[in-house]
């Protein structure tokens, strides 16, 4: 199962009471109003935070409450606030009210973060309705109950580059071989499950981010395999690795397979810059040098041994670089 979406129910802290008191001294039996405001209730705030890569935790535990604020008291005291609770996030989740539908926040950068269900104001005492006319007021206000609501958070991965490609190309040895990830690697079809985050490095001081997705298949865009889910990963990378299998009967065919899924998606996938690799040559005799694929720059790889990968490193780091700052 990917796990980049979760549904989860948050309630904030409800507000403290306000009280109702009369300050009562020696010598003074009915003195003036001396009733204390209630605390506020806790916040229920979504951060992302760099040191969790899936949703998973949001499958066991799907409810979360923040602390009421204490009822106000005697001698004008205010109740204490109740305690905000702080849910982190992967980078690059997306949090909306299941309800409506809508958008409440984008947390694309570490430390991002948005209230999501507003504490409670706590009520006002006794103390605060005394006036020139009413000085011995009794009446006080109740706390105001916190917010409740069903979010969706939805994870969209940020990468420099996603490698994108059918089912068994290859995905995860690349990554494997061209970054410090080890994402899990077999030679049956969906092996990668969840998307894997590599950082390549090239030349002196070059570097940028790779992402190793699930496969694609033919009608993705219409929710088969991984679909939707895996596609929505692929929205937030700069550039694409379009993979293919070159022992495969037929590598043009799955070209304009995986294009149509992109383009079928929309989002802008198919618009993005991508190079074309032809991965798994040691396996074709006389496979191909690298040079065009229609219209697309093609680099003729062998991942498992490791052949032509730091020319095809140095040629994204030059797209990346083309692009601009992300």
């Amino acid at each position: 199962m990917l796990i980049d979406s979760a549904t989860i129910e948050i309630r904030a802290g409800d507000g403290g009471n306000g009280c109702r008191s009369f300050r009562r001294e020696k010598f003074i039996p009915k003195g003036g109003p001396d009733g204390g405001d209630g605390g506020h209730g806790g916040d229920v705030i979504l951060e992302a935070s760099e040191g969790r890569s899936t949703l998973l935790d949001f499958h066991y535990r799907r409810h979360y409450r923040a602390g009421g604020g204490q009822h106000g008291s005697g001698a004008t005291k205010t109740g204490r606030d109740g305690e905000s609770i702080t849910l982190r996030v992967p980078v690059g989740t997306l949090v909306k009210d299941h309800a409506s539908g809508e958008v409440l926040a984008d947390l694309d950068a570490p430390g991002k973060r948005v209230v999501a269900a507003k504490g409670g104001r706590g009520g006002r005492g006794n103390a605060r309705f005394a006036n020139a006319i009413e000085q011995a007021p009794v009446k006080h206000e109740p706390g105001v109950p916190g917010e409740a609501r069903t979010i969706d958070l939805e994870l969209k991965l940020i990468a420099d580059v996603g490698i994108v490609g059918l089912p068994n190309a290859g995905k995860s040895t690349l990554l494997s071989k061209i970054s410090a990830a080890r994402p899990r690697i077999g030679d049956y079809p969906f092996t990668t499950l969840s998307p894997v985050l590599g950082l390549v490095r090239y030349g002196r001081e070059g570097s940028f981010v790779a992402a190793d997705l699930p496969g694609l298949i033919e009608g993705a865009h219409e929710g088969k395999g991984l679909g939707q889910r895996f596609l929505r990963h692929v929205e937030r990378t700069r550039a694409l690795v379009i993979l293919l299998d070159a022992s495969g009967p037929d590598v043009a065919g799955d070209y304009a397979t995986l294009l149509r899924e992109l383009t079928s998606y929309g989002q802008g996938l198919s618009e993005k810059r991508r190079v074309v690799v032809l991965n798994k040559t040691d396996l074709v005799a006389g496979a191909p040098p690298s040079g065009r694929f229609g219209d697309e720059e093609v680099f003729a790889i062998s991942a498992l041994k490791g052949e032509g990968l730091e020319a095809l490193k140095h040629a994204l780091g030059r797209l990346l670089e083309d692009l601009g700052p992300a």
